[in-house]
């Protein structure tokens, strides 16, 4: 028995990388899965149905259920199809993994507008999306009296979370999918959806393409043994935990996931407060600017211009 039994996922950019692994995670549950994937490169350019279709094969060689389906996360029709396919085939849908994405990476002085609104289009408008028919799907089955937990998880990134030079748009994106997050959390409650997002750590055609001529390529180019954090199927069991019964009262969260680390990322938050009677001036503002970071120290992940790291065991 899996904790996902008689339920159905669909999972976006799910033909490689992490993607794959929340698939199989989910079938492994128990689940029946719908594995999209378009199939194009780690810039979002091309097609390719194999991906797809491969997954597809081995959720099926183990046993499981699964349809492929290519449609584009970013026209509405397509996603209406995907989830259409999703009931028509398995005559329910109870999970959605948005994953899909691509990397346009660029210095904000030199960056192609279109690529930076490339990014920003298939990270928010592929969340958007297929969420909104999901959800257009679960409140009308909520009217008609079919209620059940349903969850959504939503994919941010820790560039997205803290920043990194070079990928403006995609930080936009990510960050923009954290507030997304809280917002459709509070919308789809109702209905018995919980929404969360994740900011997974692996290697993946994309983090090894940011990364592969900076001091950081080395965390990503080989496998660790015996055990090996950045290994993409790393990040399914948390997801597969999120859709379950188990995680029903979770939502509107962000964890980092990473090798055998989930930290919860209590974000936003007012930290620290600088007050006064009345109206600041500039000097005051300057002689006390350091009340505004006091809580800045090392157990914070970095300070404002770090990129994350997740403490070491």
């Amino acid at each position: 028995m899996g904790h996902l039994d008689g339920r159905v996922a669909l999972v976006t950019g799910a033909g490689r990388g992490i993607g794959r692994g929340e698939a199989l995670a989910l079938a492994g549950q128990g689940a029946r899965v719908v594995v999209n994937d378009l199939g194009g490169a780690w810039d979002g350019k091309g097609a390719d149905q194999g991906p797809a279709a491969e997954v597809v094969d081995e959720i099926k060689s183990r046993g499981g259920q699964a349809i492929a389906n290519a449609d584009d996360v970013t026209d509405p029709d397509g996603a209406a199809r995907m989830v259409a396919a999703a009931v028509d085939a398995f005559g329910r849908l109870d999970i959605l993994v948005n994953n899909a994405g691509i990397l346009r990476d660029g210095m904000v002085f030199s960056i192609d507008p279109q690529d930076w609104s490339k990014v920003i289009n298939m990270h928010l408008m592929g969340h958007f999306l297929p969420t909104r028919a999901a959800a257009q799907y679960w409140r009308a089955e909520s009217k008609q009296g079919n209620t059940s937990h349903r969850a959504i998880i939503n994919t941010t990134s820790e560039s997205g979370l803290f920043g990194n030079a070079g990928q403006s748009n995609y930080d936009a994106a990510k960050m923009g999918i954290v507030s997304f997050t809280v917002a459709v959390a509070r919308e789809t409650a109702k209905y018995g959806v919980t929404v969360n997002a994740i900011a997974p750590r692996a290697r993946t055609r994309l983090t090894t393409t940011t990364f592969e001529n900076s001091g950081r390529a080395g965390e990503f180019a080989t496998e660790e043994r015996p055990f090996d954090a950045m290994d993409p199927e790393n990040i399914a069991p948390f997801v597969a935990f999120l859709a379950t019964d188990m995680a029903a009262d979770i939502t509107a969260q962000t964890f980092i996931v990473c090798g055998g680390a989930v930290a919860h990322v209590k974000l936003p938050q007012v930290s620290d407060i600088a007050f006064k009677q009345g109206r600041w001036t500039v000097d005051e503002l300057g002689e006390r600017r350091e009340e505004l970071f006091k809580n800045l120290g090392p157990d914070v992940y970095e300070g404002p211009r770090g990129y994350a790291r997740l403490p070491k065991q």
